[in-house]
């Protein structure tokens, strides 16, 4: 349960490095990137310690596909909450196939 919720803050501090800038399309891409570098600085923070912590009770197949699941998810919730945008049922069926895709990476 640790290396779960290390990946969702790490993927919390992730995607608001990729996409918060998008809120300001007036600053130079110099400025983006090194504000975004700053903000992946804690990714890894947190990142590191799910992945060393996880690996002692997850394949890194298995982690790999928890973290893309939660990365999917805090996008998901990113995308709505911080830029308004609404999930339609292609994005739906698309995130359902890789929420499959998990599934069949756990089984036996």
């Amino acid at each position: 349960m640790k290396t779960i919720l290390l990946l969702i803050i790490s993927n919390t501090f992730m995607t608001y490095a990729w996409y918060g800038h998008l809120k300001n399309p007036n600053w130079s891409l110099p400025k983006v990137i090194l504000v975004s570098w700053g903000i992946a600085f804690f990714e890894y923070c947190f990142l590191i310690p799910a992945n060393k912590i996880g690996y002692q009770v997850f394949s890194v197949f298995q982690l790999k596909i928890i973290q893309e699941i939660i990365s999917i998810s805090i996008f998901i919730l990113f995308a709505y909450f911080f830029f308004g945008e609404k999930l339609k049922w292609n994005h739906f069926v698309a995130f359902l196939f890789i929420f499959l895709a998990a599934w069949f990476a756990f089984r036996k």
